[in-house]
């Protein structure tokens, strides 16, 4: 049972991260019938931490308060991504997971899971920008760097600040129900609950290579994404064989020219939705999915969620006629 939790520190540690985790498990709602938890933060570096927004952190407890712990959280911190981590901090968490306890990362987080040779043959989450890093330093961690948290219990791992809130929620109502989850969610006025599989919400265009041949071509395409093309098409535009140009356009932007634009009309949709009123009709025709039904096809497998409900987190509820129901 979920009863004693703990959030480890390092030095850099990112307040607002911090603060997620102190927010679910840390306040006594007994009056409102909730269950209380054993919270406690503790340093792996010393009684005083910097945090990156300027302020120190005082904390009382060091690495024996992780040796009770049900849950042992990790939040973010500045320069995670590239620091070492002190041997006894790794020791502690490797005993902990053989003891049957939880361990849950925020954000960057995560690379102190790698460390500690917890993410080997693990699916993970990590925010996105630093999901190619995580990956690069921990080949071994099966990264997914487009979901908000997995859970490989007993390792849950999350993305950015707002997947951090899901995935302690997650584990609450794993552990404690859904009504206690929600009950939380209320207090703390946040979605009650959000799949760890739904895309997180970010603007990646795919990496142009420094040699680059087919530059122009992609300038072109970046300006007629409400056009059908072929590859027959944009081969001649580069002065090309289909073939050469389908081959060279793989080693310099790492996917094809079909999935570069799809992904280039997803991108142009979601400003479109974040920024704009237009209808779904009327985006569709923009960006070359043609029907707002193949807009909402394309986007949802993208990014796990319907353009309505995207334009929805973004702008607010619709005022307007909106073509097709998310």
């Amino acid at each position: 049972m979920l009863t004693n939790v703990v959030a480890v520190l390092l030095d850099g540690v990112h307040p607002f991260e911090l603060g997620v985790v102190c927010e679910v498990f840390g306040i006594d709602r007994s009056d409102e019938g909730l269950p209380v938890y054993e919270f406690a933060v503790a340093s792996a570096e010393g009684p005083t931490l910097r945090t990156h927004a300027g302020f120190s952190l005082r904390t009382e407890h060091g690495l024996e308060r992780l040796e009770t712990a049900d849950l042992i959280t990790l939040p973010a911190g500045n320069s995670y991504v590239s620091r070492g981590y002190p041997p006894e901090l790794l020791d502690a968490l490797r005993r902990a997971v053989d003891r049957g306890a939880r361990l849950l990362s925020v954000c960057s987080g995560v690379f102190v899971l790698g460390a500690a040779g917890l993410l080997d043959g693990r699916r993970c989450a990590v925010h996105w920008h630093h999901a190619d890093e995580l990956a690069r330093q921990y080949p071994k961690a099966i990264v997914e760097p487009d979901v908000l948290y997995v859970d490989e219990d007993p390792v849950i791992t999350s993305a950015g600040t707002a997947a951090g809130i899901d995935a302690c929620l997650h584990i609450v109502r794993k552990e404690q129900g859904p009504e206690v989850a929600n009950a939380i969610a209320r207090r703390m006025v946040v979605p009650p609950h959000r799949d760890g599989g739904q895309a997180q919400y970010i603007e990646r265009p795919l990496p142009r290579s420094p040699c680059d041949t087919v530059g122009e071509v992609l300038v072109w395409m970046e300006q007629h994404l409400d056009e059908e093309v072929t590859v027959e098409q944009l081969a001649a535009r580069a002065h090309m064989s289909p073939r050469t140009f389908a081959r060279r356009f793989q080693q310099e932007t790492g996917t094809t020219p079909y999935r570069w634009i799809l992904r280039q009309r997803v991108l142009l949709a979601q400003r479109l939705l974040e920024v704009t009123d237009e209808t779904m009709d009327a985006i569709a025709g923009r960006t070359g999915f043609g029907t707002a039904a193949a807009l909402r096809h394309q986007f949802v497998r993208s990014l796990g969620t319907t353009p309505n409900a995207y334009r929805r987190t973004f702008r607010g509820p619709a005022t307007g006629p909106l073509g097709l129901a998310g």
